[in-house]
């Protein structure tokens, strides 16, 4: 079961007062940007955090699961707890690197 737009839209939503975000459809879910950087997988209308060393302490009473096959787990986000998206979502912000540019393919 894929995730609907209006669901990755309300996430969006959720998250917006800490800076600016947009979502990208993959592979029938989600990967969800704030200012550019990917921070949160929406799978199966599921938000998923990557276990990180520096998200463990905000977590660690999340539940886990895995967000597509194939993948190692992860924590499973509470979308609407304001306060933990207060403490989380900064520290998601400062630690996630933005994504390196493409090399072109094309030849002159």
């Amino acid at each position: 079961m894929s995730t609907s737009a209006d669901y990755a839209a309300f996430v969006c939503e959720q998250i917006s007062p800490y800076g600016e975000c947009r979502s990208r459809k993959m592979f029938g879910d989600y990967m969800v940007y704030l200012n550019d950087k990917p921070v949160l997988l929406v799978c199966d209308s599921t938000v998923f955090v990557k276990k990180l060393p520096e998200t463990d302490a905000l977590l660690a009473h999340a539940p886990s699961g895995i967000p597509y096959e194939g993948a190692k787990p992860h924590y499973m986000l509470d979308i609407e707890n304001r306060e933990l998206l207060d403490r989380l979502m900064p520290v998601l912000e400062a630690i996630t690197p933005l994504p390196r540019k493409k090399k072109s393919t094309s030849r002159s």
